[in-house]
């Protein structure tokens, strides 16, 4: 559970008395079924990254995809997958 308290920082990290009034993270599940993430990366210091990862189907019950685009990080994927979706979302924070 290091993702989580490593996410929570993030956020706290970005939050400046304005950020947080527009942007922020959502985690919600889809019909799927799974998961989507969305994390706002406006007025942060990935804002202008972009990145496709392709969609990964092993099989129906075996997926996931992630990108960045328009300053946004959204990723899907099956009921497996939150944490590597958040996961990700560290390790390219963390190499950008």
């Amino acid at each position: 559970m290091e993702v989580l308290k490593w996410i929570q920082n993030w956020y706290q990290s970005n939050c400046n008395g304005d950020w947080e009034h527009t942007y922020g993270i959502s985690i919600t599940t889809i019909d799927n079924p799974g998961w989507t993430v969305i994390i706002n990366l406006q007025e942060t210091r990935l804002e202008n990254l972009s990145l496709d990862s392709g969609l990964i189907e092993k099989n129906e019950n075996d997926w996931f995809i992630y990108e960045i685009e328009n300053s946004t990080f959204i990723g899907n994927g099956d009921p497996t997958k939150l944490i590597f979706l958040l996961e990700k979302f560290k390790e390219i924070a963390e190499n950008n």
